[in-house]
């Protein structure tokens, strides 16, 4: 009857109910099946998403800083992680020179203390992120062992190492400095050198003391005080002045610290700790690199943490619950899709 179910058309045959059933079924089936590929595709690492190959340039400090060792013993891992990718190591004067050319286009990655990026105001300042909290540095006041130098402001009027120009360890020397009521330019007189030159400047007598910052311990301080007779200068008890300095941003990084005995056995008197200052140093690119690079390029650095601190013992500090912790900088998108693929 007309209006009463299905009806057929002269040469032509209708499905039965039971076989319009089974159609749907397979045709919901189908749907899901494709959605729930899509849902798990989108959240599976993606190692095997296309990256851009070619040469990345790594801006990395002083020759032998543990910036430039980090560096170097990041790039093998790298290279053979990222296939096509070629590292170019870049030496330069430190953090405040790292930032400013990462920010500007110069290079594509570098290593740079968190408070040195968050004094940095210049051009690029906005597309800067971060790849990961790799290790802290550790602000290191070295005089020689009979100096009558016992404190910050016993270095007025002295011939003092504060950094290369454009150096973390100059904004950190001149913070230090500062809280301890001494004017950086007017109450020493500051010679601008580095942890390649300093040492032997104040083993002839051409420094009366000079400041260091750097992961613990520094090879080339570890050796120098094996030669001759060297003394840290305590700093801990300036923190909270150093942190005022630096303001809302910089200063939040800032914090009491202790170097071990064991980092300078022969710096530190025996079951004796020297009171400092540390700050965390960060894994830096911009919002212009590529995701997928970024992504596998993250998973090498925490994949050869233990590799890297075999040499460079800081980098053990490297940790997925703390690599995250990237402040001032946004993490990197790339960066954030590993830690995502990882977590637990």
């Amino acid at each position: 009857m007309p209006g009463m179910g299905l009806t057929e058309e002269p040469g032509r045959r209708w499905p039965r109910p039971r076989a319009l059933a089974r159609s749907r079924r397979v045709r919901w089936t189908a749907v899901v099946l494709v959605v729930a590929g899509l849902l798990t595709w989108g959240l599976a690492p993606s190692d095997d998403a296309p990256y851009p190959r070619g040469r990345i340039s790594f801006s990395t400090g002083v020759g032998t800083g543990v910036y430039a060792l980090y560096g170097k013993l990041l790039k093998p891992p790298i290279e053979r992680e990222l296939p096509g990718v070629r590292v170019d190591l870049v030496p330069s004067e430190g953090s405040v020179e790292n930032v400013r050319r990462v920010a500007t286009g110069k290079t594509t990655l570098t290593v740079a203390a968190a408070d040195a990026v968050a004094a940095y105001t210049g051009p690029g300042r906005e597309r800067l992120r971060a790849c990961a909290r790799l290790y802290d540095d550790y602000v290191q006041l070295v005089v020689e062992k009979d100096s009558p130098v016992r404190t910050v402001a016993d270095l007025r009027g002295r011939r003092v190492g504060v950094g290369q120009a454009e150096s973390g360890v100059r904004l950190l020397s001149e913070r230090v400095l500062r809280a301890a009521g001494l004017d950086p330019q007017r109450d020493v007189s500051p010679r601008y050198l580095g942890i390649d030159t300093a040492p032997t400047a104040l083993r002839r007598g051409e420094l009366d003391a000079f400041f260091w910052s750097g992961g613990l311990p520094t090879a080339r301080l570890a050796r120098y005080s094996e030669e001759f007779e060297l003394r840290l200068v305590p700093l801990g008890h300036l923190v909270e002045a150093m942190r005022e300095q630096g303001g809302p941003e910089g200063g939040s990084y800032y914090r009491q610290a202790t170097i071990p005995r064991d980092a300078y056995p022969e710096m530190v008197q025996r079951d004796a700790v020297v009171s400092t200052i540390s700050v965390p140093n960060l894994l830096v690119t911009t919002d212009q690199t590529d995701p997928a690079l970024m992504e596998r390029l993250t998973r090498a650095v925490i994949d050869n943490r233990d590799e890297i601190g075999n040499k460079v013992h800081a980098a053990q500090q490297l940790d997925l619950r703390t690599a995250i912790y990237t402040a001032p900088l946004p993490l990197h998108e790339g960066s954030e899709r590993y830690y995502r693929s990882v977590k637990p």
